[in-house]
């Protein structure tokens, strides 16, 4: 895609931009969030997720380039904003009947079939107006049904005008400008799947594509893995499924794994402390004491992680991973709280790319532009992981 032109000439790099934006997103919710390549409308419709993210990037670059761009330069030429939000209304009339309006408006079939062309692939060179139609219910908030439900005084997710920016009322669907060209795509996407969408059927299989997803990198560094393993019901109870166990150096982590979504104000990162997170505290130290007893009690969980059966007790660290980054890096019942995105870059050791690679924008020269060593120097270890993690050198001039 790189050498490829997308749309026409002069829209080519805002479009290249928008599909870079969604390849991002695509990597961050694919990694991170454990979905997979297809997501589910509420109607029950299956659209491709690279589509329905590049939708929504494309929207922005639309918004961007004929509406903020253009009311800018209005400004800039009249000093009145008034001025410029009449000119911008009436140049949209005058040129071809373009809706220039600070808010904009069109029938649900009339928002597909200008969706259409953004559906093209390989198999579907024309489009295809199918996927085009889920794509617009995906990003729909139905408008009127959220009055009923609001005044009915029912309990209920609201929507935020980010997460979901097509606004359905009645058979009229309507956007702002305002809000879609400068809103973050990368948070609306993410909190439309998991903070609205939590009863999807695909839910909890995202929270298992996580877990397995970890698994198989820490395998890659030569960590023998146990998930999902259930300890015996001890005096205490049952301490519940422990998400991933794993083993190297003499060293063995428990980790408790937490899918979530970005909160999106301080009361609600509030919320999130005191009481997904304070319970994951006491849930891995449940867990913690669990694998403590049964590697010394029991073998077969030893065989699993390759440890020798009878051997003294090996250092036992429990992490809670988070999807999301509040509260990183404190403790939880005197357990580590870390996200899933550090995880993965210390197991990847790509800190490196969060410093400029290469001097890619401040134009250094490559071999003048210094980049931080790797984290393990010395080769990997888990004892080296372990003190990545408890140290934040992952963050270290960042």
């Amino acid at each position: 895609m790189a050498t490829q032109r997308i749309g026409s000439a002069e829209n080519h790099e805002l479009n290249q931009l928008a599909y870079i934006k969604a390849l991002r997103t695509q990597l961050q919710l694919t990694d991170v969030y454990g979905v997979s390549d297809t997501v589910t409308t509420k109607a029950g419709d299956t659209v491709p997720l690279f589509q329905a993210l590049l939708s929504l990037e494309l929207m922005n670059v639309f918004f961007q380039r004929d509406f903020l761009e253009t009311y800018v330069n209005h400004l800039r030429s009249t000093g009145n904003w008034a001025m410029a939000l009449g000119m911008l209304a009436f140049n949209g009339l005058r040129d071809g009947s373009q809706n220039r309006f600070p808010l904009t408006w069109s029938s649900r079939d009339d928002k597909i079939a200008n969706m259409v062309g953004w559906t093209v692939a390989p198999e579907h060179p024309q489009g295809n107006p199918r996927h085009a139609a889920a794509i617009v219910d995906f990003w729909t908030s139905d408008w009127s049904k959220l009055a009923t439900q609001l005044r009915a005084g029912a309990t209920g997710l609201k929507p935020d005008l980010f997460e979901r920016p097509i606004l359905k009322m009645g058979q009229t669907l309507l956007q702002l400008p305002w809000v879609v060209g400068l809103q973050n795509n990368s948070t609306a996407a993410i909190n439309n799947l998991r903070r609205l969408g939590q009863r999807r059927g695909e839910f909890r299989a995202e929270t298992q594509r996580i877990e397995t997803q970890l698994g198989a990198m820490l395998e890659q560094r030569g960590f023998r893995v146990a998930l999902n393993w259930h300890p015996p019901v001890g005096l205490d109870g049952n301490a519940g499924e422990v998400d991933v166990i794993c083993a190297r150096d003499g060293t063995v982590l428990v980790l408790e794994v937490k899918s979530t979504y970005l909160r999106r104000s301080q009361q609600d990162a509030w919320q999130h402390e005191t009481t997904t997170l304070r319970k994951a505290g006491q849930q891995i130290r449940r867990k913690v004491a669990a694998v403590q007893l049964a590697l010394t009690n029991e073998a077969e969980l030893a065989q699993r992680l390759g440890l020798e059966v009878g051997a003294p007790a090996p250092a036992i660290y429990g992490w809670i991973v988070d999807t999301s980054i509040e509260c990183d890096h404190q403790r939880f019942g005197g357990f580590l709280k870390i996200s899933v995105e550090e995880l993965l870059i210390a197991l990847r050791d790509d800190r490196h790319l969060l410093h400029d690679p290469s001097g890619m924008f401040t134009q250094a020269v490559p071999a003048a532009h210094a980049e931080p060593q790797g984290l393990y120097p010395q080769g990997f270890s888990a004892g080296r992981l372990i003190e990545v993690v408890e140290t934040r050198a992952v963050w270290d001039g960042v």
